[in-house]
Formats: structure tokens, sequence, C-alpha cells
């Protein structure tokens, strides 16, 4: 088993070269948040904003829209019921879905038309609701560079592991099946990727708290955007969240996400140099 230290993560997280625009940074879009979950969206974006995503966008329910634009700006939006959502898909580098986004039949139909607009070169982050909906329909994997963020139970759901069996000789087995990177989140976070499994060696129960799998997300989505390869990216950003909560945490009885969040370009900059 290896380790994600902060050595690893500098390695990832480089300076930016001065000839370089938005477009350099990845083209990001969040589908997720319906009408009582939005601030599982607005979490993911804004980690991806404040991880250094060079354009992201959300598609959600529309009673988000004035939440999203006060709490940030930076990002665009649009209806994720709307015939754009296709077009946005397509001209996205990087997906992420299921924040936020539920499991009834519109989000079954929103998660069907993300899987049917992607494509092989992109990278598509499935999270929360989506992974549920995978699991309880059935679906056929997209045709897109995975990774996959469960917690335990949407692990339970995703491998047919019962909590008990969630083993690291188990779950690498079942991760084997499924195609993409696997981000098992539980106190000890492991990576599986290809034959290789990584254990977090950040992080605590400061976290646990509700959006600290959506800003995860987010930081993956941005790290994806801005730098190769995609194992390396998705590792450093699963280090760079927990490392970044247990600075939090040195000063506060919670990492809240939205603490977190607002710490990660310092973080990152101390990381680059």
């Amino acid at each position: 088993m290896k380790q994600l230290t902060e050595q690893f993560a500098q390695s990832v997280v480089r300076p930016r070269a001065r000839d370089t625009y938005k477009g350099s940074f990845g083209k990001i879009l969040i589908v997720g948040g319906n009408a009582h979950f939005g601030g599982a969206a607005i979490m993911s974006a804004s980690a991806a904003v404040y991880a250094g995503a060079g354009l992201v966008s959300v598609a959600t329910d529309p009673v988000n829209r004035h939440a999203l634009h006060a709490r940030l700006p930076e990002a665009m939006i649009l209806d994720a019921t709307a015939p754009e959502l296709e077009t946005a898909v397509r001209q996205a580098t990087v997906i992420v879905v299921g924040p936020g986004l539920g499991t009834d039949g519109t989000a079954l139909t929103i998660l069907k038309t993300v899987f049917a607009a992607v494509n092989a070169k992109q990278v598509m982050i499935i999270d929360g609701s989506a992974i549920t909906l995978v699991a309880s329909h059935h679906l056929d994997y997209p045709q897109a560079q995975l990774v996959w963020t469960p917690h335990q139970i949407e692990w339970q759901r995703l491998s047919g592991l019962p909590l008990a069996a969630q083993t690291i000789e188990a779950s690498q087995k079942a991760a084997a099946k499924i195609p993409g990177i696997i981000v098992a989140k539980s106190s000890q976070t492991h990576v599986f990727v290809d034959e290789d499994v990584y254990e977090n060696t950040a992080g605590g129960p400061a976290m646990a708290t509700g959006g600290s799998g959506d800003t995860l997300t987010g930081i993956i989505a941005a790290f994806a955007g801005q730098f190769q390869p995609l194992d390396k990216a998705a590792l450093a950003a699963v280090f760079v969240h927990s490392r970044v909560a247990d600075i939090v945490a040195m000063n506060s009885y919670v990492a809240l996400p939205t603490m977190v969040i607002r710490e990660l370009p310092t973080y990152l900059k101390q990381l680059s140099e």
C-alpha cells in the first residue's frame, strides 16, 4: 500500500506558467443541486473555483440561481433540465455529477442525459446521488475517464460489499470490476487506482460534517482540469482536501466545508513554491 503525503502533492501542484489564461486550467461543469440540496452543488463549485479551475459552470435547479450568484459570482449557471445541458456537457473538460442531485425521476433523466453526452476524452467525477442512481438502476457506465467518490454506504451500493466486508482486499477486488479511479471515503480514505492502493495520511474527525464530500469533488475537478495525469491529479486532490481541513482544525472544533474552501488558495500557493 502506498501513502498520500504532502511531498506527493507538491510533485503535482506546480507554479503556473506566465503564458496561460483561464482556458488553460479546465472547463468544469458541476451537475447537481435539486430544489432541496442546492448547497451541495454550490460547495462543489466553490471548491473548484478556489482550487484553481479556469471556468466553472453549474447545471442545477433554477431555484438555486440567486444563492449561487450571491455566494460564487465566478460561476456560471444553467437549468439542469434544459436542452442546453447536453451542449454544456460536450463543451466541458471535466464534469462532476451527483452533488445534491437527488434520486427521483428528474434526477435520473438528468444523469442519463449527462452519461449520453460525455465522450471518452473527458473526465467525469461521479458522486453522491449519481452513484446511488447508477447502482439502483443498473446503469451502463459512461464512456469517459471516471473518478468515483463513494462514502461507505454508497460503496456498498456500487460494489455490493456490506460495511463489515469492506476490507482493503475485498474493496480492491470490487474496484477492479469498475472502470476508473475509486476514492473510497471513510475515516481512513483509500484510493484504488489500477493495481495500486493509496492511503490518505491527512484528515480527521473535524471533517465529519455535511458537505465535505461535495467539497472534495470540486477539488478533484479543479485538479483534473489543471494537472496531468488524471490519477496523480485525483490523488493529490484527496490529500490536499484533508490537509487543508487539518489546518483549519488546528483552531476550530469542526472544519466546515466553507472554511476549508477559503483556505485552499493559500495552501496551494505554499505547495507550488
